[in-house]
């Protein structure tokens, strides 16, 4: 049932450069078979909302530096670079481009940072114009980088990385914490002591997961969650220690045990 919620934005994170150095492609598998869901599955892990299937629009950059990159903030432009997949194959393909600011703030405020940069995007370059119906690439893009004005959360510019079905992906899933209300642990007046936010898995581009749902229905006072419980497609490599602490429930707040003396 949770299925069908829509991915949950954490407004109270004020990291200002947010980096998926993570959504570097370091691998390829079989092109001839694209991972995707198994049969029966489909109902087992979170869906991509389509409500933010969106295409980002982009235009051609010829020059970078940093008085290029101010003028196309000026003019209502983000500076932005798509990657080849970093294989070692393609040699390190990039292409210097221009998207939209309102475009990519919208996508920002509505997602929430740390899942706009774990969601997939169609991504047009359009040669004379954002209006232009001249394509020169059409590519399926993830977010890799993304910088932000310190004082203002005004993004400042942006990093795709090419992500054809044939690739894996490593990715920053972000994390969504349910069942608080009914949690054993909490119902005594202990606390949830959030460790990670996300957790890097190795993905094929076909089956990034918007979110990872971490179940605390049943956890009591003293219990936790590692990355090695998480329920996860079984074709994600997980890139961190499998008993690596998620949460944990913690005793009641010193506070709590004052007022019931």
């Amino acid at each position: 049932m949770f299925l069908q919620r829509t991915t949950l934005p954490w407004k109270s994170l004020h990291l200002r450069r947010y980096t998926q150095s993570t959504a570097t492609a370091v691998l390829l598998h079989d092109a001839g078979s694209p991972l995707t869901l198994l049969e029966g599955e489909e109902e087992s892990f979170p869906r991509p909302d389509p409500k933010y299937a969106e295409t980002i629009v982009a235009i051609p950059r010829s020059t970078s530096g940093k008085s290029i990159a101010a003028k196309e903030r000026k003019a209502g432009r983000l500076p932005s670079i798509v990657f080849e997949q970093e294989d070692g194959q393609h040699g390190g393909n990039k292409r210097l481009i221009s998207v939209q600011s309102n475009q990519i703030r919208k996508l920002i405020n509505h997602l929430g940072r740390i899942f706009f940069l774990s969601r997939l995007f169609d991504l047009e370059v359009r040669s004379a114009g954002f209006d232009s119906v001249d394509i020169v690439e059409k590519v399926r893009v993830l977010p890799r980088k993304l910088h932000l004005h310190a004082a203002t959360d005004a993004p400042l510019n942006v990093t795709f990385i090419r992500a054809p079905s044939h690739a894996f992906l490593k990715v920053d899933v972000p994390l969504v914490f349910r069942g608080e209300d009914v949690s054993p642990g909490l119902r005594k007046g202990a606390y949830l002591n959030t460790i990670k936010r996300t957790v890097k898995y190795l993905c094929p581009a076909d089956v990034i997961p918007p979110y990872i749902d971490v179940d605390l229905s049943e956890m009591d006072v003293g219990q936790k969650v590692v990355m090695g419980d998480l329920k996860v497609h079984p074709a994600l490599k997980l890139l961190q220690s499998k008993d690596e602490p998620v949460c944990n429930i913690v005793g009641s707040r010193v506070s709590d045990q004052k007022k019931s003396k």
